[in-house]
């Protein structure tokens, strides 16, 4: 047995392994019996352990909860389909790759539609089992893949946008390239089922994968680049960040940031989101020696025997601070320096044109809930199509659901705006407090939601927006953030104005988070409908605006003035 392999027997020796560990062990390396499964058509699913393993492969099983009564009546399977979510890197596509990308949504998903993530890739949704095979070596042509967009392995590292600084962000995006690449699994397992690659004999001794080990990470895990004064990516919701420092417009290192999530359960206190700790400063070339060091702390001291308590977050507040810390500078080699001042801004994206430091110009268009599909006046999807045909730069999506069409030369500027016009992706207003908000999917598709989102959001922030206006600061943002489930998709508990399902219509209701992203919220009212919902902000709407400071946000004053506790600690005040 390897000394990798042994480390990982005696972290675990002490632990009651959770299912999911005996079937990583088992897989032969995150093979399993997929490819068995996809050759069975006496149903659209796979077997419950091959429904773990696929994750890794960057897809989930699902199926349409609004038609499951019908088709149980009729004496059917529920109707199964798949989600797939792409591995784009600091969400950085060529026009070409969106054209195939468009074309994949069109030919092989029952959706017809694109779908931007809030970690800056895009996912399919509706995909029947008969075309997963198709649609991954389609994306394979385009040279893009979903090895590891899901499952318990890093998973796609988002990189700020940001099309002013495009010197910084070539930097900064540079890094997140090499983490996204360096930490891949190695395993064949994902050429040799869907590639059709020949199959690689896998001996036992061997090392295949040098930083995960046979039984990978304990839980998933989550990687951002953040270029400040922008915090777009909510760096530290993350379980590891890195805050780029610049002098003079050079990047020089990295402040590093580590033990953030967004997960937790409802009803159980032992669960809880949580920000990152400020680790101190690295130097940029020293950047994948800390990422890899703070990687294999995880996979050894990491919860194996309760999912529920095996992110880092709860690794770090187990072992506590200063002892992880003494770790990781142990295995990187190198000692933390102290923190550089930085200043962490706007979570939001700058709508419209932006003109770059290089002379480029770039688009950001605003897309609702992040759904790219072509609707009665709106045909988004055909737009994006007909201007992937003509530029001559790059797509970049955003982990705010939108998308940026980056590196326009002055004269291509008109051609490009008047389809963006014509498609209806230009044109309507967007309020401040809109422009902030994302959600995620949750119902239908979604098997942990508990409630309504994406498609019940825009309706909702309408009604929020009517609140504001009538209080008389609508030009002011407020960032609000919707999901279905506790699980945290849409880093509600980083939000101003959180909402997260607890059962179909009802939500509990969270406040105090910074605008900035550097507070949690907390829970304020718990399982209340719309009318209530919009009933309690109503009255907060007006004190705020008769007691509030000047540029206070409306997150700061409801700390401020009381309304909830601010969370300093998460593991004592999320709850407490």
């Amino acid at each position: 047995m390897p000394l990798l392999e042994k480390d990982e027997a005696l972290a675990m020796s002490d632990q009651k392994l959770s299912v999911n560990e005996y079937l990583k062990t088992d897989s032969n390396y995150l093979r399993g019996t997929i490819e068995e499964g996809l050759d069975t058509s006496l149903t659209g699913s796979f077997s419950e352990g091959d429904q773990q393993l696929i994750k890794f492969h960057g897809f989930y099983q699902q199926d349409d909860r609004d038609l499951r009564n019908e088709r149980k009546e009729q004496k059917l399977e529920p109707l199964y389909s798949f989600m797939l979510r792409a591995r784009v890197a600091g969400g950085v596509c060529t026009p070409k790759q969106w054209l195939g990308v468009d074309k994949i949504a069109t030919n092989l998903t029952s959706s017809n539609s694109i779908r931007l993530t809030t970690r800056q890739t895009f996912q399919y949704h509706g995909i029947p089992k008969r075309n997963l095979k198709t649609l991954i070596q389609d994306l394979d042509k385009e040279a893009l893949d979903s090895i590891a967009a899901c499952g318990d392995v890093n998973r796609n590292v988002m990189c700020n946008p940001n099309p002013v600084e495009s010197r910084l962000h070539q930097q900064a995006f540079y890094w997140a390239k090499k983490l996204s690449d360096n930490y891949l699994p190695r395993t064949k397992a994902y050429a040799e089922i869907w590639l059709g690659d020949d199959k690689v004999a896998v001996s036992e001794g061997d090392e295949v994968e040098p930083v995960y080990g046979k039984t990978y990470l304990p839980r998933k895990f989550k990687m951002a680049v953040a270029v400040p004064p922008d915090n777009d990516v909510d760096v530290y919701t993350n379980d590891l960040g890195f805050v780029a420092v610049a002098e003079a417009g050079e990047l020089i290192g990295f402040n590093m940031v580590a033990g953030g999530g967004m997960g937790s359960t409802h009803g159980e206190v032992a669960t809880f989101p949580r920000l990152g700790d400020d680790f101190g400063f690295i130097q940029a070339q020293d950047c994948l020696k800390f990422a890899e060091a703070v990687l294999k702390v995880q996979r050894d001291w990491g919860n194996r025997s309760d999912r529920k308590q095996s992110r880092l977050k709860y690794t770090i507040v187990k072992h506590g601070f200063e002892a992880f810390k003494a770790e990781v500078e142990k295995r990187a080699g190198i000692k933390f320096e102290p923190k550089r001042d930085v200043v962490i801004g706007d979570r939001g994206d700058r709508y419209g044109w932006i003109k770059g430091v290089d002379d480029q110009w770039h688009l950001t268009l605003f897309i609702e809930g992040g759904r790219i599909k072509d609707l009665p006046g709106q045909p988004l999807q055909t737009g994006l199509r007909e201007i992937a045909l003509v530029h001559k730069g790059d797509f970049r999506m955003t982990s705010n659901q939108n998308i940026i069409i980056a590196g326009v030369a002055e004269a291509d500027k008109a051609q490009i705006e008047a389809i963006a016009r014509s498609h209806g992706l230009m044109g309507k207003l967007i309020s401040e407090t809109r422009g902030h908000s994302i959600a995620c999917v949750a119902l239908p598709t979604c098997a942990l939601a508990m409630a309504e989102a994406e498609r019940y959001f825009p309706d909702f922030l309408t009604k929020v927006e009517a609140l504001q206006e009538k209080h008389g600061f609508l030009d002011q943002g407020i960032v609000i953030r919707m999901t279905g489930c506790p699980n945290g998709c849409a880093r509600p508990f980083a939000a101003e104005i959180g909402l997260v399902g607890k059962a179909p219509g009802r939500y509990n209701l969270y406040l105090g988070a910074s605008f900035e992203g550097t507070r949690l919220n907390k829970l304020y009212r718990e399982n209340i409908q719309e009318a209530e919902i919009l009933s309690e902000l109503d009255a907060l709407f007006a004190r705020y605006v008769s007691e509030r400071e000047t540029d206070e946000t409306f997150g700061n004053f409801t700390v401020r003035v009381g309304v909830v506790k601010a969370v300093l600690d998460a593991a004592r005040d999320f709850h407490g």
